[in-house]
């Protein structure tokens, strides 16, 4: 079977050359923003959409937050959603090295696997772009696809929601969201200009990674606004800090690796009048990686089916078309009407050759695609009594449906298989949901109750796939409430109740396999129910001349989570083989606690002087066998010292990522006794970076990364690691490097 093409075919590698010289010769100068020299992180006083699926001040809402702005990924020269987190308290993303071979283990495979939110990892956190559903990752044996389906060139803001978003974005929310919104035509168009735009260009050392964008925005008339941006890279493997380059299982340095990819958005704004909006959005992302897997090959003597040799590609690609509308009927139903319609595929492809010794060669060509019909009606109405009192209703209708499918082909198959085949049957999942959330506001309180009703499907196709296909179908509640009390012009203090689920999806409900010279099986499991949690947190905001300062504590219950592949039955012998299985294992218990803010020190020498911090410290524990949850991450400190003037600032950040010791570990769970996991121990690095505005119109930001060269481990990268591995430097972090970037505007 054919890998899916992408919507459009065009070569993108030579787009972004093409965008920057257009843009070179119309540089021209502009006046430096003052925000550009403001110090310290976001303080969130400014628009937000996620928190309420409408446009709010971050500070007004009853919910932590964090928003990474245009500057703030600039300055930060973040390339990719691993980037992005660094400084989040309580977020992290995964990336392993890229360790695995054709049908053992997959170290790696999945890239920057997705994002962990106060300790829940996977598809429970939901990630967005536009507002637009992402695909989910794909986790089943061997294989793994994960979900960077995104490129940071073309986003202008990240907002992250920590805690359940189910009231209003239903499932997958459980832990929280992360929404990318795109580029507009205005953020790069100036009061009375009709062509603006921005070129960029920069390395990194991790990966010896280079890249090239550019965006050019324009205004036709005062009804048409549109927007072109494109991004190109390249790059290797991520650097660690290991030193054996052994040709076999005994490597330590990163396998040789080769990675490109490319994006473009494109934007149509019209606005004919009478309060409306329109915006037709066209998004691509596509990338592609090739490995050497070195660490594949086996150390002699050899038996006939030892590997001698092997390769792998991946490939991932996101397309999608929007349309998005906004209205002000300023009827009494709404003062604010928005529909969306979006279609969207995706699709992950990874092609393994292994050359074994004298047993034949094998191949597995696998591929997992998604497309997404995504759909919402909502409206606004804003009431306001006499009495002082003032109402914000929110309702509205989300329907998705997605068609998802799966093939895996190739050359000796296992025994008893036949290619090509499927690991779940090709499955519609649909959703259709409908929502309210009310805010009443008067003088210094703001109530805002929600809920919202999910009905979803899953319809399974018998076509292709061996055991019975079974659908499945089922319901959920999802109520919130958030109160926020302004006690003073500088202090505001919040909690929320807040409840999320997520649904089993198609390979959790229907995954097979069976291996009948190992004697083992993965088994379907109709019977899955949704996961379900139940959240409370508390947190006040101080904004004052010198300080910003936001702090949350959090505990949240999560009840029938879905362990995949878990033994149910077998004794792994014949006529009796070990039986695997989706199952809902029982309860959870996740709590902690986040501060993060900047204090302002005053001017020093002409520049003003800023700390920035965030910390964040998360305990969870399995409430069925007491043991701890392996998904936490330790606590991590994030302090920096910042001094900024009109030309040029400068920056020292220390991250402190505090050990995980075996007390915090069930590591019956992630290795086979009498081995035991590796423990990651604390570190603490440096990073120092700054920007120099050369011109008005021309920045150059530079940084080197882990200043001392400092050895260590994150502890997502490692889970499943045994103590006794002779490999652990593979999986260290890299060591010092430089990046650096060059952005222009014009």
């Amino acid at each position: 079977m054919a890998y899916p093409v992408s919507l459009f075919r065009f070569r993108m590698r030579q787009l972004p050359w093409l965008v920057a010289l257009a843009c070179g010769p119309i540089v021209q100068a502009q006046t430096v923003p003052a925000q550009q020299v403001a110090l310290g992180a976001s303080t969130l006083r400014e628009v937000v959409v996620s928190g309420s699926r409408s446009e709010q001040l971050g500070d007004e809402l009853p919910a932590s937050l964090d928003v990474i702005n245009a500057k703030e990924l600039e300055e930060g020269q973040i390339r990719d959603i691993r980037d992005a987190a660094k400084n989040l308290p309580n977020v992290s993303v995964k990336r392993a090295p890229a360790r695995f071979s054709l049908a053992a283990g997959n170290t790696g495979r999945d890239g920057n696997a997705g994002f962990n939110i106060r300790g829940l990892d996977g598809n429970r956190v939901l990630l967005m772009v536009d507002g637009i559903r992402v695909p989910r990752s794909y986790v089943f044996s061997a294989n793994a696809f994960g979900r960077d389906y995104f490129d940071i060139g073309l986003v202008h803001r990240i907002e992250v929601i920590r805690g359940p978003a189910s009231a209003l974005y239903g499932s997958d929310g459980m832990a929280g969201l992360v929404n990318f919104i795109t580029h507009e035509p205005a953020d790069f168009l100036r009061p009375g200009k009709t062509l603006g735009g921005q070129a960029s260009m920069g390395y990194s050392g991790d990966d010896k990674g280079v890249w090239l964008g550019g965006t050019v925005a324009g205004r036709a008339n005062e009804v048409v606004d549109w927007l072109l941006s494109t991004r190109v890279n390249r790059g290797q493997g991520l650097a660690n800090m290991g030193t054996n380059d052994a040709p076999n299982a005994d490597r330590t340095m990163p396998n040789p690796e080769r990675d490109r990819g490319g994006s473009l958005l494109g934007k149509l704004v019209i606005k004919p009048g009478g309060g409306q909006k329109h915006t037709l959005t066209f998004e691509h992302v596509d990338k592609k990686a090739s490995y050497n897997l070195l660490s594949a090959v086996a150390k002699p003597p050899l038996a006939a089916t030892s590997t001698i040799a092997s390769d792998s590609y991946t490939t991932l690609d996101r397309s999608r078309l929007t349309w998005d509308a906004r209205y002000r009927p300023d009827a009494a139903w709404a003062d604010h009407l928005q529909t969306v319609l979006s279609y969207q595929t995706a699709g992950s492809r990874e092609y393994v050759f292994e050359d074994r010794n004298t047993a034949a060669d094998r191949v597995r060509d696998t591929t997992y695609d998604e497309k997404t019909l995504q759909a919402n009606v909502q409206a606004e109405k804003m009431l306001r009594s006499p009495g002082g009192w003032s109402q914000k209703i929110t309702y509205g209708l989300d329907y998705t449906s997605t068609r998802v499918t799966n093939l895996q082909t190739g050359l000796t198959p296992p025994a008893g298989e036949t290619f090509p085949l499927k690991r779940f049957p090709d499955t519609r999942e649909s959703s259709s949901a409908v929502y309210l959330q009310d805010e009443f506001i008067a003088n210094d309180w703001s109530i805002t109750p929600g809920v919202r009703v999910d009905r979803f499907k899953l319809k399974a196709d018998q076509a292709g796939f061996v055991p019975v296909a079974a659908s499945l179908s089922g319901s959920a509640v999802s109520p919130k409430l958030g109160v926020l009390f302004r006690a003073t012009p500088q202090w505001s203090v919040f909690g929320n109740y807040a409840s999320g689920f997520k649904a089993p999806n198609a390979n959790q409900v229907n995954g097979f396999f069976e291996n009948i010279t190992a004697f083992y099986k993965t088994i379907p499991n109709p019977a899955l129910k949704p996961e379900k949690s139940r959240n409370i947190e508390v947190g006040a905001r101080g904004r004052l001349d010198r300080l910003t300062l936001d702090v949350a504590a959090f505990t949240g219950r999560y009840s029938e989570l879905i362990e995949d592949a878990r033994q149910v039955g077998g004794a792994g012998v014949p006529g009796n083989p070990t039986v695997f299985q989706s199952v809902n294992i029982g309860q959870a218990r996740i709590s902690g606690f986040e501060v993060k803010g900047s204090m302002d020190w005053g001017r020093v020498a002409g520049g003003q002087l800023s700390t920035p911090f965030a910390y964040g410290r998360t305990r969870g524990k399995d409430l069925t066998t007491g043991k701890p949850l392996n998904s936490i991450d330790p606590a991590r400190l994030n302090l920096g010292v910042k001094y900024a003037t009109p030309a040029w600032d400068l920056r020292l950040d220390a991250i402190h990522r505090s050990a995980k010791s075996a007390s915090d570990i069930d590591s019956a769970s992630l290795v086979t006794p009498p081995a035991t996991q590796f423990t990651v121990p604390a570190a603490t690095t440096l990073d120092l970076s700054g920007q120099w505005r050369i011109r008005r119109d021309l920045r150059l930001n530079a940084g080197i990364r882990n200043l001392t060269n400092k050895k260590y481990w994150n502890w997502s990268d490692v889970r499943g690691l045994s103590a006794a591995s002779t490999v652990t430097d593979a999986y260290t972090q890299p060591g010092r490097y430089l990046s650096v970037s060059l952005v222009a505007d014009f």
